[in-house]
């Protein structure tokens, strides 16, 4: 039983998959916090200042928390970007790149 776990962990590559998603998940926490305390003060400041809102997720209207889906956008398309800049990097072609299966 051992043998068929250790032989699942190698064919299906586990590990690799586990610290992918490790990675993945402190650059979320790193982009978030790049918007949360960097991006929405100097960029949105001013106009969240002039709404009297402390930050962008707390933006409302009638109940609807449309700031958390602003914050959403800006926090995915950052992290498409730091995506594009690896992926550009490393020189990965996307079009030619193997199909994982």
């Amino acid at each position: 039983m051992f043998k068929d776990f250790v032989s699942f962990l190698a064919q299906y590559n586990v590990l690799g998959i586990a610290v992918g998603l490790l990675i993945a998940t402190k650059i979320g926490e790193l982009v978030k916090g790049m918007i949360d305390d960097l991006i929405t003060p100097l960029i949105l400041g001013p106009v969240l200042r002039r709404l009297k809102v402390k930050n962008i997720e707390a933006l409302s209207y009638k109940g609807i928390l449309y700031g958390k889906v602003i914050s959403t956008i800006i926090d995915f398309m950052i992290t498409a970007f730091l995506v594009f800049l690896v992926v550009r990097y490393i020189g990965i072609n996307l079009q030619t790149a193997p199909v994982i299966k």
